[in-house]
């Protein structure tokens, strides 16, 4: 094959996404920018103007997203834990409509599937119509998390990734990856490239909560965590450019 056809071929390929259907996890806290509560479209935008370049390249892509920004009921203790995990998924559909209007202030088709039914906001979730909104190039965007409480939002992504058969579990935080211990207070903390599910559960680094962890290891889901702060990092992340934390099964640790 001629040289110049070899190079067509090889820029071609450097253009296609390494993943076909992602799961994205995005902070709430995320949405709110320098605010650090509610919401800030401008964030929001730049957001969706990456998520977009990912729909465009082919990739399939599944979002939930964290409530943080509006609610820590969980972490006061001020109140029972049901009904703080109850106002803590009415944030994450709250966040979701708001992430959904700026996937189509972009142009995207998108759908926001809750897991407790809301049938004038939202459609409840159901996995084969998940499946065709994927399959017709939509957005879906799941909310309310498993709709039970003492689940985590990452327990949730978790298990939307393994219904969905998601690729991969990107986990989009305010952190660059995932350290030995905390890099806001420890000057001295060691990132990790890559770790093992093995790693994550008997180190506890707390990446997210073992729930999670372990059904993305049960279902063979590997978990990319990185940061947020720069939202083109998702597309990135989808086209395999290598940045933040990859956590595989031990099998398929890389050296």
């Amino acid at each position: 094959m001629p040289f110049a056809s070899l190079l067509e071929k090889e820029l071609e390929l450097m253009d296609q996404p390494k993943y076909k259907r992602i799961l994205l996890k995005m902070s709430g806290e995320a949405l709110a920018g320098d605010k650090k509560t509610g919401l800030d479209f401008d964030v929001i935008n730049t957001f969706a103007a990456s998520i977009k370049k990912c729909v465009d390249a082919g990739v399939e892509v599944g979002i939930v997203v964290g409530g943080g920004n509006y609610w820590r009921g969980r972490s006061s203790g001020a109140m029972d834990r049901t009904r703080a995990d109850h106002i803590g998924m009415l944030a994450t559909c709250m966040n979701s409509l708001a992430v959904a209007d700026g996937l189509e202030n972009v142009g995207l088709e998108v759908r926001v599937q809750t897991a407790i039914s809301m049938p004038q906001i939202a459609e409840p979730y159901i996995r084969n119509r998940a499946m065709r909104h994927f399959e017709k190039g939509r957005v879906c965007i799941f909310g309310c998390g498993t709709g039970m409480p003492f689940f985590s939002t990452d327990t949730a992504a978790a298990l939307r990734a393994a219904e969905i058969e998601a690729d991969i579990f990107f986990k989009a935080t305010m952190v660059d990856g995932v350290y030995d211990k905390d890099p806001k207070k420890y000057d001295d903390a060691v990132k990790f490239d890559q770790l093992s599910f093995d790693d994550i559960l008997s180190k506890e680094l707390h990446v997210m909560d073992m729930t999670a962890a372990t059904m993305c290891k049960d279902n063979h889901i590997p978990i990319l965590v990185f940061d947020l702060g720069r939202p083109d990092n998702i597309y990135d992340a989808c086209m395999g450019k290598e940045l933040g934390t990859i956590i595989k099964g031990s099998g398929d640790y890389e050296a």
